[in-house]
């Protein structure tokens, strides 16, 4: 019987494909023996404050530990992660995930146009950041858009709720827990994400780990309710016993989507994150050299 293949997984938290794959054996089905990297895992839930770029916790495992990591993020973050020398993108697959910006009850803020000039919660280059002025353009000019780092999801909300801020832009599972909370959603949209991995990443490991993601993606879609539980793993700690939290009404979160994403997805991010002047740490700009090769 052949090994397994090591994988060392982060998993992004905003789905529960990752999860639904290790608990039915998905993984091992496709050859692959798979950590979960909880440490990049939990600190991408934390507090990015007085962090850098090439310092957040997503960062680490290509600027300190030199770890092989198959990590996720918005397709704006994992292009420019890639292109600044951190990975590759894959790009035989992605996911679709909710995201919206939410207040406190009592905020004066109702609708997108007053958010002008307030600064607003997001996880520097990253789907929290990028779907800011991705989404809010429409509604405001670019120069009365504003953005604090705080840094990951669990954090993002737990600023909102302590009212250092006064809008967050949150993602799954954070976006059914503010609801929970009776926070006030002002803005909601949807946006793509994609994987990234070490240039040393095997062909094989990469296409065995996207092949379990769709096994998982047709469980849930017989199943959704058996699984909906999982959502504990995303859960921050510091909101672990904050309340019971009612996971049969957090959805599904980002699903997996078994196609390549779009040469012209990848030209309009490029073309965006120049832009609004967030293209300063891109080298490489040519897709293909930033693509990830995937076994047939």
């Amino acid at each position: 019987m052949a090994s397994l293949h090591r994988v060392k997984i982060a998993p992004k938290g905003m789905g529960l494909n990752d999860f639904v794959a290790h608990q039915e054996g998905f993984f091992a089905a496709e050859g692959l023996d798979v950590e979960f990297d909880w440490k990049t895992f939990k600190g991408t839930q934390s507090s990015w404050k007085g962090l850098n770029y090439f310092e957040r916790p997503q960062d680490k495992p290509y600027t300190e530990s030199k770890e092989d990591v198959i990590q996720g993020a918005c397709v704006w973050g994992t292009i420019c992660n890639a292109s600044a020398g951190m990975g590759r993108v894959v790009a035989d697959a992605y996911g679709d995930s909710p995201w919206a910006i939410f207040v406190r009850p009592d905020s004066k803020i109702r609708k997108p146009e007053d958010l002008k000039d307030i600064p607003i919660s997001v996880g520097m280059r990253a789907g929290s950041h990028f779907n800011v002025p991705y989404r809010l353009e429409k509604y405001l000019p670019l120069e009365h858009i504003k953005v604090v780092n705080t840094g990951g999801f669990g954090a993002r909300l737990k600023a909102l709720l302590d009212g250092e801020v006064e809008a967050a832009s949150l993602l799954p599972p954070q976006i059914a827990m503010a609801e929970q909370l009776g926070l006030r959603k002002i803005i909601e949209d949807t946006f793509h994400t994609l994987w990234w991995v070490p240039e040393s990443a095997s062909p094989e490991g990469v296409r065995g780990y996207l092949n379990a993601l769709q096994r998982a993606e047709e469980a849930m879609d017989k199943n959704e309710q058996k699984y909906l539980p999982l959502w504990k793993h995303s859960v921050p700690a510091e909101f672990a016993d904050y309340r019971p939290w009612d996971f049969t009404k957090f959805g599904r979160g980002e699903r997996f989507v078994y196609k390549r994403i779009p040469q012209k997805e990848f030209d309009d991010t490029m073309a965006q994150v120049k832009r609004w002047g967030l293209d300063r740490y891109l080298k490489e700009r040519d897709f293909e050299k930033l693509t990830c090769p995937t076994a047939a």
